[in-house]
């Protein structure tokens, strides 16, 4: 569910390094920026000097007049996106001793923050004293490196450049610490202020609109959901979620919980106001919607993801899971659509790795049973992603003994042989990435199977031994990936022990007989044949 680009200020070790603000196609961007990369040019034909207009006069020439206040703080989030660019982009022509072109670089950087403060100063109108300060401070940094890089460029004596380079990488230094700090202390302002419009107001129209402003800020990046959490977005939006007056923001609301709880500071702030149990609650109330049932899963996918080192914590979870699992069950049961049941699902793979006990729950509730009725539904497994939840609640209920006879009744020895050949229609990257996950798990869970009987001979009567072996010798067939071969391997040992005649001589000797590493080693230098 989630949220994935800040490496374009590696070459800076300084707090703008963790500005994660816009991600876009490069055209795109481009496009975006034409303008205000115009009315920077403008500013330097100008040398950096500000236009002087009266107050009356100043909402026809300010570019963010047209915007409502998201719109403002979009601007804003660009404008400061240009400017760590610029930033980075002046240290690598600095380290080739580009004096020229730093110059010219830094004269637009100089044009771009004046033009953000300006901007931001526009729409917002009683700026703390704290922020006065950062601009000024970061204004008059910005003059200095400016005047600095000119006399750059009037000396060609190597010595004398030599000497102003690490007073340059100074000032710049400071001036991406400046820019870093005001930026922060900007997005935590707009953030206050959103958040007190949602505990003061009782409007549903003035709420909602915070709440989707607050929910675009959560988009920029982890930095922001950080800074929202820090400011009790996470309270502040439970809130709304304990009051039956805003109902109908339940979905919205939820949807912007689960953004924010993809940092460490919203899963703390989750704990201490009981959402678990708030969750629940609303999982557990058949009078809510299908779609604020299906955010509430998304919600309790997020905080208990197997990527999130910082779930421990949640101790509260473990004592309202069966209550939760059994929701969870049932919404993928009566799921309307495939992504109510994508979410549903996810949810509940990942409380499979979060806790054992939610297998043995499972089991009771036959969700197995659900589950594999719900992959015959094409239009409610309909995905690669969905597959792949389910195929990972199977491999992990499988280590237990009574799942063998479930997955036999409800047809899954099936359903796991067609995963094997699950490929992407799309070629886009990251459905490939889940066709090969959907592969690898289909594996693991008959490679666990197989120590039944019954399950083997299944496997065996649907020709699995041939399509593992396929795998494990065509590349191509499981994309290169050596997570699927290892599985294939072993689900491959376990169906030979209880099968020796279904494999050929050559197969026996070398993808079963040696040791795993080396037939893993085998495979992975092995050319394909097209004979």
């Amino acid at each position: 569910m989630a949220f994935k680009g800040e490496d374009h200020l590696d070459s800076l070790p300084l707090p703008v390094q963790r500005m994660h603000l816009i991600q876009v196609d490069s055209v795109q961007r481009w496009m975006e920026d034409l303008k205000l990369m115009t009315d920077c040019e403008c500013m330097c034909i100008l040398q950096s000097k500000p236009i002087s207009i009266e107050k009356d006069e100043q909402n026809e020439l300010i570019l963010s007049s047209q915007y409502s206040t998201c719109g403002n703080l979009q601007l804003l989030l660009k404008r400061a996106w240009i400017i760590s660019t610029e930033l980075t982009r002046i240290a690598q022509k600095l380290e080739k001793n580009r004096w020229q072109r730093v110059h010219s670089m830094t004269v637009r950087v100089n044009c771009h923050v004046r033009s953000m403060i300006n901007e931001y100063n526009t729409f917002t109108r009683n700026s703390s004293e704290e922020m006065h300060q950062f601009e000024k401070l970061l204004i008059d940094k910005c003059s200095e490196f400016t005047a600095f890089t000119e006399r750059c460029i009037q000396t060609e004596d190597e010595q004398i450049l030599k000497s102003m380079k690490s007073c340059i990488n100074e000032t710049l230094a400071t001036i991406a610490q400046y820019f870093g700090q005001l930026i922060e202390l900007v997005l935590t302002r707009e953030a206050q202020n959103l958040l007190r419009q949602i505990e003061l107001s009782d409007s549903v129209y003035i709420t909602e609109s915070a709440i989707s402003s607050l929910f675009s800020l959560t988009q920029e990046g982890a930095h922001l959901c950080r800074i929202i959490a820090k400011e009790g977005g996470v309270v502040a939006l439970f809130k709304i979620c304990r009051q039956d007056c805003f109902r109908c923001l339940y979905p919205q609301t939820l949807r912007t919980l689960a953004s924010i709880c993809c940092v460490e500071e919203g899963m703390h702030q989750l704990e201490k106001v009981d959402g678990i149990l708030c969750l629940a609650d609303i999982l557990t109330d058949n009078t809510h919607s299908e779609a604020t049932h299906a955010e509430a899963a998304a919600v309790i996918a997020q905080i208990t993801s197997p990527h999130l080192t910082f779930t421990q914590h949640l101790s509260s979870f473990l004592e309202n899971m069966e209550e939760i699992v059994t929701a969870l069950v049932k919404l993928c049961q009566e799921a309307s659509s495939g992504e109510v049941f994508l979410l549903a699902s996810a949810a509940l793979a990942n409380i499979t790795f979060f806790d054992t006990m939610a297998c043995e729950i499972l089991l009771q509730l036959n969700g197995m049973k659900i589950l594999l009725a719900a992959c015959s539904d094409k239009h409610i497994v309909d995905t690669p992603y969905s597959r792949d939840q389910v195929v990972t609640i199977l491999a992990n209920m499988s280590v237990l003994d009574q799942c063998a006879s479930e997955i036999i009744q409800g047809n899954g020895v099936q359903l796991l042989m067609e995963m094997l050949f699950e490929r992407s229609s799309s070629g886009n990257s990251a459905e490939v990435a889940a066709c090969e996950r959907v592969q690898q798990k289909s594996a693991v869970t008959l490679a666990r199977l197989s120590r039944d009987p019954e399950v083997a001979d299944a496997a065996v009567k649907l020709s699995c031994i041939p399509r593992l072996i396929k795998l494990c010798r065509s590349p191509t067939e499981r994309n290169n990936s050596d997570s699927v071969l290892v599985a294939c391997l072993a689900a491959l040992r376990r169906l030979a022990v209880m099968s020796p005649d279904g494999l050929e001589d050559s197969d026996f000797q070398q993808l079963v007989k040696p040791r795993l590493v080396d037939s893993f080693l085998l495979c992975t230098n092995m050319e394909e044949s097209f004979v």
